[in-house]
């Protein structure tokens, strides 16, 4: 460490400027290696020079830094020319190696000024950017019109509305604030929009249960309803009964990821509960998955691509979540945890989420920990029953039994389980 803090800081940073300049050259060179050499530009040795350059005008006059910005002037009047003739006599107007000789030039400011994890983030993320040409082209066609209005509606609601809520409770009868009725929107919101990227984006040909899976993260009552219907129209169906039950354990997984958000006393005390029911959704999952059947589900998905990022969609969930905030609230004053208890039975036939997030927002002011767990297994017992009832409406009659079954198995655990409630 003596050896090393002797050597002069202009030298390690002078290694360091044409270190990160001769690596994005080379990542340039291997990029332009099939096209013709006199039209090439910007290779390893000019983009390592573009960057000594800098180094040089930069250390000449360090305090007012007049011949950097001069050299910056000269030097983007000479990039400008090329282009312009570039685009006259090849007709290319790809701006890729021009961008990255100016982002080199402007790496020795970088490097004495900026610490060290900033600058190699710059130098690293310029190698993928313009490593990836290809892979974000073809990701790019993946993407509808729709899709980047669907991201400013996340930023939207989480970036924009969500900061300027107050934080003060509505009022007396509701002890919530409009930010945490507004954040438990954005929780949901991300974990839905999160599911719809993946199927979309990552997993595009997933089969039944990996879509299931992703389905369930979004709403597993949707999930059931949509693959209920599809077994009507399917020969084979026993990888759409899988799919229902690894949906419905995808439930436990998105409500618990919510506790911990929200409430991580709850949270802590749903862990075990939550993770045996989900070990017993998958392991029905597994028991009805029929090992020989490898036919795949052509057409349609296992849960609807509609994005779930509508204001509509968000607007009543707030509604539904303040009117669950009085109905608790009133429920609790009047009937106690008996009162909570039957309320989260009969909540378990509608969305869950409003309700579930509402008594987590509760926890450790007026309801117990105990409570709570309670309310939520059978308001997530309630919900399974729900689902059951609409798989055996919609779907066909040859898988009444195996759901009736299934869901029967994974009700009465859900039961028995509230006798270790403490």
């Amino acid at each position: 460490m003596e050896i090393f803090a002797q050597i002069p800081k202009d030298l390690i940073n002078f290694l360091l400027v044409v270190i990160f300049s001769l690596l994005i050259g080379l990542e340039q060179r291997k990029l332009h290696v099939i096209e013709e050499h006199e039209y090439i530009f910007g290779t390893d040795r000019t983009i390592t020079l573009i960057g000594i350059l800098g180094f040089i005008l930069y250390i000449t006059m360090p305090a007012n830094m007049i011949l950097f910005f001069a050299g910056g002037v000269v030097l983007s009047a000479l990039l400008g020319i090329y282009y312009y003739n570039r685009i006259k006599v090849k007709n290319h107007w790809g701006m890729t190696s021009i961008i990255t000789a100016l982002i080199t030039y402007f790496l020795t400011p970088l490097v004495y000024l900026q610490p060290p994890w900033l600058v190699m983030l710059v130098v690293v993320t310029i190698l993928i950017v313009v490593e990836m040409k290809e892979s974000l082209f073809n990701f790019s066609k993946k993407f509808d019109r729709n899709e980047f209005t669907t991201l400013a509606k996340f930023i939207i609601i989480a970036g924009i509305i969500l900061p300027l809520l107050p934080h003060n409770p509505v009022s007396d009868q509701i002890s919530i604030s409009p930010y945490q009725i507004w954040l438990t929107i954005v929780a949901v919101s991300g974990i839905s929009y999160l599911s719809y990227l993946l199927k979309k984006f990552v997993f595009p040909d997933s089969g039944i249960i990996l879509s299931a899976i992703l389905g369930g993260l979004y709403s597993s009552t949707a999930t059931t309803v949509v693959l209920a219907k599809r077994s009507r129209s399917e020969s084979e169906v026993s990888k759409i009964i899988s799919g229902i039950f690894a949906a419905t354990g995808m439930m436990y997984l998105r409500i618990l990821l919510l506790a911990f958000i929200f409430n991580q006393k709850v949270a802590i005390a749903l862990l075990p509960f939550f993770i045996f029911f989900g070990i017993v959704s998958f392991a029905v999952t597994l028991f009805f998955r029929n090992t020989e059947d490898t036919a795949e589900l052509h057409e349609g998905k296992s849960s609807d691509d509609h994005n779930p990022l509508e204001f509509k969609t968000a607007f009543i969930f707030a509604i539904l979540f303040g009117v669950f905030a009085v109905v608790t609230n009133f429920v609790l004053i009047n009937y106690g945890s008996v009162g909570v208890n039957i309320l989260s039975f009969i909540v378990g036939v509608t969305d869950i989420d409003p309700y579930i997030l509402n008594l987590f927002q509760h926890g450790g002011t007026n309801l117990y920990i105990s409570t709570i767990v309670n309310a939520t297994i059978i308001a997530t017992a309630s919900n399974n029953l729900i689902k059951m009832i609409y798989a055996i409406i919609l779907g066909r009659k040859d898988i009444k039994k195996r759901i009736i079954l299934g869901f029967s198995v994974i009700i009465l655990v859900s039961i028995v389980s509230m006798l270790f409630v403490h």
